[in-house]
């Protein structure tokens, strides 16, 4: 069975690239330096309409964070 990462054999390379140039890349190599500062969610369309842009989202998850907290507070 072949796994879904094997390379096809029978790809569309082009010609004119050397793979002899392309030797010693490790695969994966920054990945996790990515993924550490990265943390993607996906809004229903729904809920985008009200946030044009990442500071929108963020500012009203703080807001949020703040109310919770002093609901929280009040609580107890």
């Amino acid at each position: 069975m072949k796994k879904a990462h094997d390379c096809d054999v029978n790809d569309d390379l082009r010609p004119e690239y050397d793979l002899s140039q392309l030797k010693g890349g490790v695969r994966g190599k920054y990945a996790k330096r990515c993924r550490q500062g990265t943390n993607l969610v996906l809004l229903s369309p729904d809920v985008a309409r009200y946030f044009p842009n990442e500071s929108a989202v963020n500012t009203a998850l703080r807001s949020l964070v703040s109310i919770a907290k002093t609901e929280l507070r009040h609580a107890h």
